[in-house]
């Protein structure tokens, strides 16, 4: 598990300084470590080292390259959303645009400008909206997100205050233009993404920012179309097939300054910004989660993953719960007062997992016995 928040429990005298037990505290998976960027991940290159594991004794390498983070929020599960909300501040700062006659590159989407969302009523989809809406970097002043599929439309749309209907939902988030959009059986997307921006008054209705969040070359190329003078394609989406390719005009990379940009993960930057915005709760990672289990249960969802639909699977690692659907609750609560009760807080939470729902799990499910911690594993990546 590479997504992870934890409490540190002992601190060696090389630490002492910057850390303390009973601190709460994230990490930055990917160490980013010279000549090793993609082989020092948390959760990955140590065998005993990471989220699904109840005691951890930290390689010195963590510390060292700045990624343990303290994290001052009153809720767990926020914290182990950092990665994944990480990732999106790092796809927001990744897209760029070029200064007026200069050949300077001004990084991060435009602010007060115009963003379009594909397919963007998953997990990272959710996230990328609530930051889009509440970063305190930039915001654009008109967010327009597209999905196929009413049911992810209508959830995404109640998540953030807005009522879906007739394959659309249209309002205000923290002062952010939202549009909620289903794009299927549209005989032309492109001019109907454009016409949201026809308000505007200009004859350029393009996008100055667009993140694709599904690795369909049809998107790609429509893409290719709704994008506006110097404007910039994240290709966000992590795609499996090696050979992807779309049509793309190139005509418009020469004389309308197309350009695309992509990110995988982020940087300790990143981590560090989610984490101090998760803690004062400027953002909201809550939209992200759909299902919520013990520590029983995650050899069998990480088996499963690809099998059952949904976002972010939240795993407490001291209790004893299979891995339920948030939707579910309901259902399981004719029989389980547990399930009743989180039930009943979700719902009065539009839904979403929250503190309230977190506290009570931790005082009424089953506990797992996690014992004492096993002698220290001086483990290391056979290439440091």
């Amino acid at each position: 598990g590479h997504e992870m928040v934890g409490i540190v429990r002992e601190v060696g005298e090389k630490w002492k300084d910057r850390f303390h037990a009973g601190q709460r505290v994230g990490i930055q998976p990917t160490l980013n470590v010279p000549g090793h960027e993609l082989d020092t991940v948390i959760g990955f290159s140590w065998h005993s080292v990471g989220g699904e594991s109840t005691h951890v004794y930290l390689p010195s390498i963590v510390m060292e390259m700045g990624c343990l983070l303290p994290y001052d929020g009153d809720a767990f599960f926020n914290c182990s959303l950092a990665e994944p909300i990480s990732c999106i501040v790092a796809g927001l700062r990744a897209n760029y645009h070029n200064a007026q006659a200069t050949h300077e590159h001004i990084h991060g989407i435009v602010d007060g400008g115009k963003m379009l969302l594909m397919a963007g009523c998953g997990a990272m989809g959710l996230g990328c909206i609530d930051i889009a809406c509440h970063s305190p970097e930039r915001r654009p002043r008109r967010l327009v997100v597209t999905e196929v599929d009413d049911a992810r439309l209508a959830r995404a749309a109640r998540m953030f205050g807005l009522s879906y209907e007739n394959g659309r939902a249209d309002g205000t988030v923290n002062g952010v233009d939202v549009h909620f959009v289903n794009t299927s059986g549209t005989e032309d997307p492109v001019a109907a993404l454009k016409e949201y921006n026809l308000a505007d008054g200009q004859a350029e209705t393009g996008y100055d920012d667009i993140f694709v969040m599904a690795a369909v070359p049809a998107l790609l190329s429509q893409c290719s179309d709704l994008l506006a003078y110097d404007g910039c394609l994240n290709f966000f989406a992590g795609p499996t097939d090696k050979n992807l390719m779309a049509p793309f005009n190139f005509y418009n990379v020469h004389y309308m300054m197309h350009h695309v940009a992509a990110n995988s993960g982020s940087f300790v930057d990143d981590m560090v910004d989610s984490v101090d915005w998760i803690g004062k709760g400027i953002l909201h990672p809550e939209v992200m989660v759909t299902h919520v289990g013990g520590l029983d249960s995650v050899a069998d969802t990480t088996l499963d993953l690809l099998k059952v639909p949904g976002g972010k699977r939240l795993v407490y690692t001291h209790v004893k719960m299979p891995m339920t659907a948030i939707s579910d609750f309901a259902e399981k609560g004719r029989e389980d007062p547990l399930f009743a009760e989180l039930d009943r807080i979700c719902a009065a939470h539009k839904g979403l997992w929250s503190k309230e729902a977190e506290d009570y799990l931790l005082a009424n499910a089953p506990k797992i016995e996690i014992g004492e911690p096993k002698e220290i594993i001086r483990e290391r990546a056979v290439f440091l």
